[in-house]
């Protein structure tokens, strides 16, 4: 059984693997054993909002970054009420925050919310085992006392079913419908209000960042929110002018037997529609395309993306372990977006319709601000319905 130690001391936490390798390191956070998958992150800041995106549901993230917990936490980094993420890794103990806007210290904030932290581990090798052998399943425990029944921990990750065929997306939503107008943050003031009369939109939450709303905002957006299971006639009965399909975590095709049937009846009123992640995946599987499930996903803040109908590189937030099969998009769907990574798709449009979407996160602030432009498009396009 291969076994990994970064530490000559007893070790306080454990990570392992579906197939038997065993990673020991020093626990922080929330005591317990979880299972999940397990992926990795290349960026280097906004730990807190990784952890808090709801796109992470059923994963334990590793870190590529070794420095992690060192500006704190503070609550307005919080892209949900709560982590989300079921653990993290991370190459380094987390030090005392050194940072102005530090309100905790990441173990602390992890411990009161239920979430184990481990440190210590060889995360290059980690993500080289992630890359080689895809996205495994892994029970991640801290004990205190560094008491660890192996045998059991590997038999849990072996047992776990996975993402595939998991509608995470129900798990995540929002309860009730409610609204939005809190808009980006910017220095010194922070956080503003939309004020006025805006533009009607329906935000379908699947495990919408908020982030994700706040863009909408400044783009002049009245956001109402709905749960992911909303119909197309809870929908309609808002009366928007244009409805935006949500981030969030789980199968596309499993949170598509509810959600696809929607989609459809709003795409044939001929509203603007626009897409980010999983809502991407959406309006891709409405359309009539198929997703597929990725070796180890696409999780970071420096992935660079190529905008095929203007040659723009940009440089993009990723987050998701599934993807839309551009072999399978049907005639008069345009693929728009691709990564230069791998060449996976990363956005498409509706030839002549106000209907487009992305893969990435356009509200994360990668490039710091290369796709922004894509809020503002969702406007002007309800704009121009308007006129």
């Amino acid at each position: 059984m291969p076994i990994s130690s970064a530490s000559n001391d007893k070790p306080t936490a454990c990570l392992a693997l579906a197939d038997g390798t065993i990673f020991y390191g020093k626990g922080f956070g929330a005591t317990g054993q979880t299972v999940a998958e397990l992926c990795f992150n290349t960026a280097m800041t906004g730990y807190q909002e990784i952890m808090t995106d709801p796109s992470y549901a059923g994963q334990v993230v590793t870190f590529t970054f070794p420095h992690i917990g060192n500006v704190g936490v503070n609550a307005e980094d919080d892209e949900a009420d709560a982590p989300v993420a079921a653990g993290m890794v991370v190459r380094w103990d987390p030090t005392d925050p050194s940072n102005w806007r530090a309100a905790d210290r990441l173990d602390m904030w992890l411990k009161s919310r239920g979430r184990i932290g481990v440190g210590g581990v060889d995360t290059r090798r980690l993500t080289r085992a992630i890359r080689q052998q895809g996205a495994p399943h892994v029970t991640i425990a801290h004990d205190p006392e560094g008491n660890f029944d192996i045998a059991a921990m590997v038999a849990k990750a072996r047992e776990w079913p996975g993402l595939v065929g998991l509608d995470l997306a129900r798990e995540v939503t929002c309860r009730q419908s409610y609204t939005w107008n809190e808009t980006r943050w910017h220095w010194p003031e922070g956080y503003g209000k939309r004020e006025g009369e805006g533009l009607r939109v329906v935000a379908i939450d699947y495990g919408a960042k908020r982030n994700i709303l706040r863009c909408l905002a400044s783009a002049g957006c009245d956001v109402t929110v709905l749960p992911a299971t909303a119909t197309a006639e809870d929908v309609l009965a808002r009366e928007p002018e244009g409805v935006f399909l949500s981030n969030g975590p789980g199968d596309p095709a499993a949170t598509g037997e509810y959600a696809v049937p929607m989609i459809r009846k709003i795409i044939d009123r001929g509203l603007p529609v626009f897409g980010i992640c999983l809502g991407h995946q959406m309006l891709a599987l409405a359309l009539g395309a198929r997703t597929i499930k990725m070796n180890h996903g696409h999780h970071g803040a420096n992935h660079p993306v190529k905008d095929l109908e203007t040659g723009k590189v940009e440089i993009t937030s990723m987050n998701h372990g599934f993807t839309v099969d551009s072999q399978t998009l049907p005639k008069g769907v345009r693929e728009t977006h691709v990564s230069l990574f791998d060449g996976s798709n990363c956005g498409i449009r509706v030839e002549d319709a106000p209907i487009f979407s992305v893969q990435h996160h356009p509200e994360a602030s990668p490039g710091p601000q290369d796709s922004y432009y894509l809020f503002e498009r969702f406007a002007q396009a309800i704009r121009e319905r308007r006129a």
